[in-house]
């Protein structure tokens, strides 16, 4: 599990040189993606060749989360990339837990690469380290990647203060070197819309297979990985999967999959896929995400029912639901209201008709 303190530190440049770095030399690396991201898993994509899954233990029980693992293709290695710091997460517990990346990797066994922006600290390094490292006593903890690094001196003094807290350095990754990844947040820039992608990704993967330790990475995978939890399936022993629709405009959708289970299920789509196309006709429920113009506008109203939320799992989060005739113009004040309260809103719907 590819983690930090928080956003911003390069996990992201982290976890995509490792990948471009790792399949350039044959192996075969399966990405996971911690939370209901769909930005990155596109560009876990991009670099290894491999569909990226979200594992997010607020959404998805820990029977679903083994069904993710282990419902995929045989690969060298598996590699995570978690979301904003290794234990944020949201304020109620939903299926398992918080959707904490570490809930994540103590679920499966697997190992955590932290990543430190050690711009401006030296010896100060290493408290972060080892209460990273000791706050949770079950928590499978490998080591630390140090980003921005600022000289050799500075990388010395770093691991003075790392050697007698007992953490180990697993690469280095300096700040003159360093490679911006562009800005993904909320969507702003996807896989597809990055301008030489394929050039960025190569970069990358040379810059860390220089400096952060490949071996070390290939080491990790000696150490046994496992599920603490039954496999989840249906009544006929199949994984659970929702259905959904690709679209060029969300790529990925959360805890989606790319060959789902299309016995079971409610469909995932868009809004743009909504309103382009209309109600398709192999589902009687829909879940919407990325709808920013009220698309369900477009359906005819009779018999459909919306439930619809936004700030879910948060302690904004508001709800809505009833008949799509009568909900609907209600939703539609909401969204303004919110908007207007907080700037920003994140919200998705379920619609069922019959």
């Amino acid at each position: 599990m590819i983690s930090a303190p928080s956003s911003g530190t390069g996990k992201t440049m982290l976890m995509l040189g490792l990948l471009t770095a790792l399949r350039a030399r044959g192996l075969a690396v399966q990405p996971f993606k911690s939370g209901p991201d769909y930005i990155d898993p596109a560009f876990h994509l991009a670099a290894s060749g491999r569909a990226s899954f979200n594992l997010d233990s607020w959404a998805m029980d820990a029977g679903r989360i083994a069904a993710h693992t282990g419902g995929q293709a045989p690969a060298d290695l598996v590699l995570a990339e978690g979301s904003m710091g290794l234990f944020d997460g949201v304020a109620l517990p939903g299926e398992t837990s918080i959707g904490a990346s570490a809930e994540i990797t103590t679920l499966m066994g697997w190992p955590v690469v932290l990543v430190l922006d050690v711009s401006g600290q030296a010896q100060s390094a290493a408290a972060t380290a080892r209460g990273f490292a000791k706050l949770q006593p079950d928590l499978p903890f490998a080591g630390v990647v140090l980003n921005r690094v600022a000289s050799p001196q500075h990388e010395a003094l770093i691991r003075r203060g790392m050697d007698p807290a007992g953490i180990t350095i697993l690469g280095a990754l300096s700040r003159q070197g360093n490679i911006e990844m562009p800005e993904r947040h909320l969507g702003l820039v996807q896989a597809e819309e990055t301008t030489e992608l394929q050039a960025m990704l190569d970069r990358t993967g040379s810059f860390v297979a220089g400096a952060a330790g490949l071996g070390r990475s290939l080491a990790l995978r000696q150490q046994p990985a496992h599920c603490r939890a039954a496999g989840g399936t249906d009544g006929a022993g199949h994984p659970r999967h929702p259905r959904h629709h690709r679209d060029p405009g969300a790529l990925r959708c959360p805890c989606g999959s790319p060959e789902p289970d299309r016995r079971a299920g409610p469909e995932i789509t868009t809004g743009r896929q909504l309103r382009d196309h209309g109600w398709p006709e192999s589902a009687d429920t829909l879940v919407v995400t990325l709808d920013c113009g009220y698309d369900f506008r477009t359906l005819p109203p009779q018999g459909v029912h919306i439930w619809w939320g936004a700030f879910l799992g948060m302690a904004e989060q508001i709800t809505c639901a009833g008949p799509l005739a009568e909900a609907g113009p209600r939703i539609e004040r909401l969204r303004v209201q919110v908007r207007a309260d907080h700037g920003w809103i994140m919200d998705i719907y379920l619609l069922r008709r019959g």
